[in-house]
């Protein structure tokens, strides 16, 4: 059986694994339509956080409609990965260490394997051989994800830790995205006051001292809105635009916002243009935290939201990537969240309150037609997650294969020879 690109249908997004019995066996049926390099100079990787193959579908109805196609999807090459940790479901921070790393490791790790021994991450990899690296969410840059690919702590809590060994070890040359409150001790606000009104919860608890002014000492620009952050000049940027995460998720109608100060597409290429500069290259994570935030309230309307604005900033990483042939572009989640369903209308469906409630009508882009989500969980299932690849490189992400195996994908397109 050969799989087929998923729109309202089943199965991967090109013609790319061949599934056989006791097996499986990656094929080029499709081939790149550019005269990509074997090898990438470039490598911009970006995380969907909570994004599984439906939510993809969801975001494509409401965005490209049933016979569109989102930038994420129209990628030459495509593939499927099993998201398990230690075990059968994933947090991210363990997924975001089998990307960073190739090791499955527990729940809560950050760059340590299931023995708390840190991993070297494919960032410092790429920092040994020059190239500059960077990290952009919409979520605390150290939160799970992001940390991962810059950091070596137990527990996933510790972010403070987590954003000193940013400066520190990492030496990551591009930082943007919210999370100000672990940068400054307590009782010293940054540019986001203590106690907003949308979450009086959040406030300055930094561990480390004043981070900001340490990045400051080491050569950083620091920038804390989108017009500071176009002005910022340098190859070294740190950007943080909220006390926490740069939204708020709760259930539809709740208080519920997603107006990040400063847009994921806008973010993701200051990042493209600062690492860009360095020629020998460069590796940037790219991540979307609030679909899985989103979904974990059950709350489809800004799933498709953030989910668009994701594809937005896929588009960015294609355009660079069409003038650069020497990048790679990869698209994939670190698990699936909320076991979300696409759902016709049906009165005898499920009706009730929380989980079992449907989320709906949305309408179908172009068209007439509404679909439904249903939600099967408010936590992260142990689906496998769609891949989707374009540029130098692309072909290594076709077939099924287990997360780990992300990152060795990447070193091999980087060059970089490591062990197994």
């Amino acid at each position: 059986m050969v799989t087929k690109r998923f729109g309202m249908r089943t199965g991967i997004l090109a013609l790319t694994a061949v599934i056989v019995a006791g097996g499986v066996a990656a094929t080029n049926s499709v081939q790149s339509s550019g005269a990509a390099p074997a090898k990438a100079k470039n490598v911009i990787l970006f995380v969907g956080d909570g994004m599984g193959g439906a939510a993809r579908d969801v975001i494509r109805l409401a965005v490209a409609g049933e016979k569109g196609e989102l930038a994420m999807d129209s990628m030459p090459y495509a593939g499927l990965f099993r998201s398990s940790s230690t075990v059968p479901v994933t947090d991210s921070a363990a997924a975001a260490t089998a990307f960073a790393s190739g090791v499955k490791t527990y729940n809560g790790a950050i760059g340590m394997d299931a023995d708390k021994k840190p991993v070297k991450t494919i960032m410092e990899y790429a920092k040994e051989i020059g190239k500059s690296t960077g990290v952009v969410t919409t979520s605390q840059v150290t939160d799970a994800t992001g940390a991962a690919f810059g950091a070596h702590v137990e527990d996933r809590s510790k972010q403070s830790d987590i954003a000193l060994q940013y400066l520190t070890k990492a030496k990551l040359d591009v930082i943007l995205g919210g999370g100000e409150d672990f940068w400054f001790p307590a009782g010293t606000p940054g540019a986001y006051a203590d106690e907003p009104a949308e979450d009086p919860s959040e406030k300055s608890k930094g561990t480390q001292g004043n981070l900001v002014e340490k990045a400051k000492q080491l050569g950083y620009a620091y920038v804390t809105n989108a017009a500071e952050m176009q002005r910022a000049k340098g190859g070294k940027l740190l950007g943080l635009f909220a006390n926490e995460e740069m939204f708020q998720q709760r259930e539809e109608g709740q208080g519920d916002i997603y107006d990040p100060v400063v847009s994921l597409p806008d973010m993701t290429k200051k990042a493209i243009d600062t690492l860009s500069a360095n020629k020998k290259g460069f590796v940037l994570m790219v991540e979307e935290e609030a679909i899985d935030e989103m979904a974990h309230a059950n709350n489809a309307k800004q799933v498709i939201r953030s989910g668009e604005q994701l594809n937005k900033a896929v588009q960015v990483a294609k355009d660079f990537a069409k003038k650069h042939p020497d990048t790679l572009v990869v698209v994939l989640a670190d698990h699936e969240t909320g076991g979300l369903a696409i759902e016709s209308k049906d009165d005898k469906d499920e009706s009730g309150d929380g989980i079992s409630k449907e989320d709906g009508p949305f309408p179908i882009a172009g068209s007439k037609e509404v679909f439904y989500v249903d939600w099967t969980t408010s936590g992260h299932t142990a689906v496998d997650i769609p891949v989707t690849a374009m540029g130098a490189g692309a072909s290594l992400f076709t077939g099924v294969f287990e997360n780990t195996d992300i990152f060795f994908k990447l070193a091999d397109a980087l060059g970089i020879k490591v062990k197994k």
